[in-house]
């Protein structure tokens, strides 16, 4: 009972859809646009944590920021993760201290925690691998998060549940199991919402403390591991962001982000250094016209590393960009794919089977095998819809007629919800979604599941 997808008129049992004679004609922004995080996604080479793969020079700066932190007679942990001995030697610890060079590789701490490697490393390739400045940055964070309270702060209520799924929330994983972090912060144009958050000193103290909540929810889906998942995604909605009221809270974010969250980050570049801590790749999407523009202005002045983490996606081009990185049913209804709230917390959800619509191209998903009396569910949603759907129950039996379940409709560009619909069969036959983008030149993406529970006996 598998479906097949067939491109109008002949029908053709294959698992997409075959070329069609007309293909998409696509304007010049949209394929450079297209090509960039093409590329950008498959250049892109994630830093590794195995002290085995590190080059000598690393894994000497490793050795050093190990033996620097031993000197600390307290015991320091970041995340949950030991970072230092303690018991070494007061000899050791004084020469070290006084900067005696032969004393350095020779520290006899060794953290038994893996993890411990994974942590140093962050704050090196933060400070591009210089010792001193990553041993400075490391104990500010540590003493940061003493303060703040960040090691309990993942468990509070800070009366922020109505923008948890909305604002800055974590949901799902990428292809390569990296959890995702969505941020959205349009609903802030609203002034009374704006005005709850950030309306006095006190209220903007409290989002910020559920903001970096968020990220330190993200912080304990890693393994923090060498060969584990070590970094975060980060999904950034620029669409109808008020910039100039966030700027202030933004600002701060960023600066708490930047300077107790590092992983890859090894310069401070314009507005772009201080944008990525912690995190694997910056998605964004739904951005503006300007936005593309400011970033090809900018770009020439970043290194190669750093361009590589940036994916930038137009609207109207959103799910097509995070398909790229993020299976369709992990990624949000409002973003084009099949994950609705809440959805995730009963586990892994059922994979969905991706296809390719070309432009001036009709095609149909069928479903056969469906016994009488069985019901089936059915979830169907196309990136940028701008097209016409609609479903049919064919009976098995040649003297049966064809029964319409969905009348042929068009699905605006601006739907934000896939197709949802359920359907119990009186006879044996099949299923068949068509979706038909004749009327269109552009290539969409699309995707779909379907259940069917048999009938009880």
């Amino acid at each position: 009972m598998s479906p097949t997808t067939t491109p109008s008129p002949a029908p053709a049992p294959v698992a997409a859809p075959a070329p069609s004679s007309k293909g998409a004609k696509r304007g010049l922004m949209s394929s450079l646009m297209d090509a960039t995080a093409l590329l950008r996604s498959t250049s892109f080479k994630e830093d590794t944590y195995v002290a085995a793969a590190l080059p000598p020079s690393e894994l000497r700066a490793l050795a050093d920021l190990k033996a620097l932190l031993a000197t600390h007679p307290d015991p320091i942990s970041i995340w949950g993760v030991p970072l230092n001995s303690p018991s070494s030697s007061a000899s050791a610890a004084a020469a070290a201290v006084a900067g005696d060079p032969a004393a350095l590789p020779q520290a006899p701490a060794q953290v038994p925690d893996e993890r411990a490697d994974v942590v140093l490393l962050k704050f090196l390739r933060a400070r591009d691998f210089r010792v001193r400045d990553a041993h400075a940055m490391l104990l500010r964070c540590a003493a940061w998060r003493a303060e703040f309270g960040a090691d309990g702060v993942a468990d509070e209520d800070l009366g922020f549940k109505d923008l948890e799924g909305v604002v800055a929330y974590m949901h799902g994983w990428d292809r390569e199991g990296h959890p995702v972090c969505y941020n959205a912060y349009a609903v802030f144009r609203d002034k009374a919402m704006y005005d709850r958050a950030f309306g006095d000193g006190d209220r903007l103290a409290r989002f910020l403390r559920w903001r970096v909540q968020v990220m330190e929810r993200g912080v304990r889906a890693l393994s923090l591991r060498p060969g584990g998942v070590n970094a975060i995604i980060q999904v950034t909605d620029l669409k109808d962001m008020p910039k100039r009221e966030l700027r202030a809270a933004s600002n701060q974010i960023l600066s708490l982000f930047q300077d107790n969250y590092p992983e890859m980050v090894a310069r401070k570049v314009l507005l772009i250094g201080v944008l990525l801590p912690l995190f694997l790749a910056l998605v964004f999407i739904n951005v503006p016209w300007y936005f593309s523009v400011l970033f090809s202005m900018i770009s020439p002045f970043l290194t190669e590393r750093t361009k590589s983490k940036f994916v930038i996606a137009r609207e109207g081009n959103v799910a097509e960009t995070l398909y790229k990185f993020i299976r369709p049913e992990l990624v949000p209804v409002q973003y084009g794919g099949l994950s609705r709230a809440g959805e995730l917390e009963n586990g892994p959800p059922k994979p969905a089977s991706e296809f390719t619509i070309k432009g001036g191209e009709k095609v149909f998903l069928e479903i056969d095998g469906i016994e009488a009396g069985a019901t089936i569910t059915w979830d169907l949603v196309v990136g940028g819809w701008d097209l016409e759907y609609g479903a049919e129950y064919v009976p098995a039996a040649e003297e049966s007629y064809t029964l319409c379940v969905e009348k042929t409709r068009t699905v605006p560009a601006t739907a934000d919800e896939p197709v949802h619909n359920t359907f119990t069969a009186r006879e044996a036959g099949k299923m068949v979604l068509s979706i038909d983008n004749s009327g269109s030149r552009k290539r969409k993406v699309a995707a779909y599941r379907y259940f069917v529970r048999k009938p009880s006996v």
